[in-house]
């Protein structure tokens, strides 16, 4: 994500040189700022999303190990102040679409590209403009992705799934984030391994399969996940988080209404109704529960469901609802290590036994 940020006149006065002072200490600004996330669609309708601050953090540059640095750096990215109803405009193909921010400050835009889009990446940029002079304030620039259209996509849950988070016991989970960062914390044994090889089932010479990353942490942490995957070389994709949180709730972060992930999930399957996915999440959670209603609604698009076991023992009822989905006609692994996974997906034929 690129922001770009335009400044106003700033009075310079002893106190406004202090404040200035310790938001570049902390790397916090109270200029406004448009973040904007990578957006998907496909040759014939596209979406993309993104939040309006008036106050929040700035990129982290440096990833020194330090305890109160990784604390810090982590409390900075629910230091922010959300703003309602902001005039935002988007450009494609000399046509200007507009729209205004939500009570948190998000965002979103769809739209009829009005001609075949190429499989790859797009450029976007979104520009928030006065509401009464419609002068740009600031603007935020991203990608927009179409995909491939190969034989397979994924849909994969984050937490758990392939970055050991601890979600099922928030003291732990809060530990983990308040005192390692982005490059600090590891993926499960294996599980890139397994990613990689599935980026490349039956894709075409040159190309990749889709990977959309849906997660019940906040867009608060949208930067720190894209940062872990990429230095743990886990496939690019569309990152799909859920609603920001402010800093009074940074200590309920990951604890998000779970049904929103259905219908995340849902307008998924629906842009690509002529794919065929592959589910990926752990029994930490609702992930089990989510995807068999997902398979109700979309039995002939799930290809198959990979459920991490992250609890010692086999949870008999995530057990159960495993073999309703496979009475469906969908095949299932529920493994505890990735090298199950990655045999279960040779067995199946979905990835290659070289």
């Amino acid at each position: 994500m690129n922001v770009e940020i335009t400044s106003g006149a700033k009075k310079n006065s002893f106190f406004q040189r202090i404040k200035e002072f310790f938001f570049n200490l902390l790397r916090l600004t109270d200029q406004p700022v448009v973040r904007l996330y990578t957006g998907y669609g496909n040759k014939t309708h596209c979406f993309l999303y993104g939040h309006v601050l008036s106050f929040g953090p700035l990129p982290r540059k440096r990833y020194r190990d330090h305890f109160w640095l990784n604390t810090l750096a982590l409390l900075r990215l629910f230091m922010v102040k959300p703003v309602k109803g902001a005039l935002l405009e988007f450009t494609w193909k000399d046509r200007i679409y507009k729209t205004r921010s939500e009570k948190d400050g998000f965002f979103k835009f769809e739209w009829e590209p009005g001609e075949s889009l190429n499989a790859g990446e797009h450029e976007a940029e979104v520009i928030l403009v006065d509401n009464f002079d419609n002068s740009p304030l600031a603007s935020g620039k991203s990608m927009i992705i179409i995909p491939h259209y190969n034989q397979y996509a994924f849909i994969s849950d984050i937490d758990d799934t392939f970055l050991i988070s601890y979600s099922s016991n928030l003291r732990k989970r809060l530990f983990v984030l308040l005192t390692e960062n982005a490059r600090s914390r590891r993926p499960f044994e294996g599980v890139v391994n397994h990613y990689q090889l599935l980026s490349q089932a039956g894709a075409l010479p040159g190309t990749i399969n889709p990977f959309f990353y849906i997660s019940s942490s906040e867009w608060n942490l949208y930067d720190y996940i894209k940062e872990f995957s990429a230095s743990n070389k886990l496939p690019g994709g569309v990152y799909l988080l859920s609603q920001l949180k402010l800093f009074r709730q940074v200590f309920k972060t990951g604890q998000n209404n779970h049904k929103t992930k259905f219908m995340r999930i849902t307008r998924i399957l629906e842009a690509y109704p002529g794919q065929r996915f592959i589910l990926l999440g752990d029994d930490s959670q609702e992930d089990p529960f989510i995807y068999a209603s997902v398979v109700a609604y979309f039995e002939k698009q799930i290809h198959c469901i990979y459920i991490r076991r992250v609890s010692k023992t086999v949870k008999q009822p995530v057990a159960d609802k495993l073999k309703e989905i496979e009475a469906r006609g969908v095949p299932y692994c529920y493994f505890e290590h990735s090298s199950e996974a990655v045999a279960h997906s040779r067995l199946i034929g979905l990835i290659s036994h070289a």
